[in-house]
């Protein structure tokens, strides 16, 4: 008669067991992929990051072609665009005409608090950009032609295509543009800044980002081994 409910006791303790290491590998089993998951949205961000963050060279222009229209008595310039990514491998080329030689590129320069800058924050520690437009201001007219939607992944830095990177870069858009959130994520300011110069044939022009976060251009001598020529590459 004792034997019974002993038995019915290491049944229950028995499934009660049972339940527990379920449970607990089911635990295992789903703390790893959420590890995975997080170790890959890191990887997506910092690789985001280092494509938006510089402190060097970001782009080289050089002019490709000049000729005159007649009908409106204007030199046409023809520039080439190419953009760097942190690691100074170059992005898809740009080409653009515009009536004239003065260009600006329109851009979009985050710092972040001083904090971040002098404590060498992996993400925050330097200043981000982003190529927004190339225009030209000739009298009353305007040329502009678009280099980064708004409100878009920009081309060329495009890391994985999934849900996450796509709310990062919604994120981005609205913490850099609205003061209130940019403040909120340690964004020191956001501004509009349009580096330009007069663009001429035979001329190299580099723009960089120094470390503060300012734009300049830089401009120097195609090498003297490549006038005159037009090479294939």
């Amino acid at each position: 008669m004792r034997a019974f409910p002993l038995k019915i006791k290491l049944t229950f303790t028995g499934i009660v067991g049972l339940l527990v290491g379920v449970f607990f590998i089911g635990a295992l089993i789903l703390g790893y992929f959420y590890l995975i998951r997080w170790r890959n949205e890191n990887k997506i961000l910092k690789e985001i990051i280092d494509r938006l963050s510089a402190d060097s060279r970001i782009a080289e222009v050089i002019v490709t072609k000049t000729e005159t229209d007649q009908q409106r008595g204007k030199t046409l310039t023809t520039i080439k665009f190419v953009e760097y990514d942190a690691k100074q491998q170059p992005l898809p080329p740009k080409y653009f005409t515009f009536s004239g030689n003065i260009i600006q590129f329109q851009s979009l320069v985050i710092r972040f608090d001083d904090y971040y800058v002098k404590t060498g924050h992996p993400l925050k520690g330097k200043s981000a950009y982003l190529f927004m437009k190339a225009f030209s201001l000739q009298d009353k007219q305007t040329e502009v032609f678009e280099i980064t939607p708004i409100n878009e992944i920009p081309e060329g830095y495009k890391v994985s295509g999934t849900k996450f990177e796509k709310k990062l870069w919604e994120n981005f858009w609205k913490y850099a543009l609205d003061p209130k959130f940019a403040k909120s994520v340690g964004i020191k300011n956001a501004q509009i800044e349009a580096p330009g110069t007069k663009f001429v044939p035979g001329i190299i022009y580099t723009i960089k980002i120094e470390h503060d976060g300012g734009m300049r251009i830089d401009a120097k001598p195609v090498p003297q081994i490549l006038r005159g020529e037009k090479l294939d590459f």
